[in-house]
Formats: C-alpha cells, sequence, structure tokens
C-alpha cells in the first residue's frame, strides 16, 4: 500500500489540469470548499458529500476513564469530536483497489 498522501496543493493541482482555471485561482477554490465544509462542522452541521461520504460532528458526554498503567480513575470532560462515514459505494472502491491482480 502506498504511503502517498493527497495535500491540498495535490487537490489544487488537479483542479487547475482538469478545470482549467490558474493555479492561483484552483488553490483559492480548494481552500474556498474546505473552508465551506469546516465552517458547517464548527456549526454542528453534517456535511455529505455524494458517493464519498458524511462528515459529522458528535457529541460525547462526561465519563470516567481509568489510567492502564495505575488503574486510577480519571474524569473525562465532554467534547465534541468529527466523524466520517464512508459511502457504500467509497467503501466499495477502496474494498476493490486492496485486491490483488
Amino acid at each position: 500500500m502506498s504511503e502517498k498522501t493527497l495535500t491540498r496543493m495535490d487537490l489544487s493541482e488537479a483542479v487547475f489540469r482538469e478545470v482549467g482555471l490558474s493555479r492561483n485561482d484552483s488553490a483559492q477554490l480548494v481552500e474556498s470548499v474546505l473552508n465551506h465544509m469546516s465552517d458547517a462542522l464548527v456549526r454542528g452541521e453534517q456535511v455529505k458529500i455524494s458517493s464519498f461520504g458524511t462528515f459529522s460532528v458528535r457529541e460525547k458526554a462526561a465519563r470516567v476513564g481509568r489510567n492502564p498503567k495505575t488503574g486510577e480513575e480519571v474524569p473525562i470532560n465532554p467534547r465534541r469530536v468529527l466523524t466520517f462515514r464512508p459511502s457504500h459505494l467509497m467503501k466499495e472502491r477502496v474494498a476493490a483497489g486492496n485486491k490483488e491482480p
């Protein structure tokens, strides 16, 4: 499996090549889309991208955890966590990519 990471620069380069915008406009477009997505998540909204997946924010309640080394109970504060649920199409596509020819 490849250790390559897809970056913002890679996305803006793809927009540049496939859409034909200038490199600067492509980078601004990618930034704008990412900002819209993150702003929606901050507001607690879901971000659903068809055939890709759904990003959402989940509220986790306060609970008591345990230090595995000492066994001491430690309070864990309530928090918001970001979750991603891939679509069925994305799951199938990733699974098909893992198959050896």
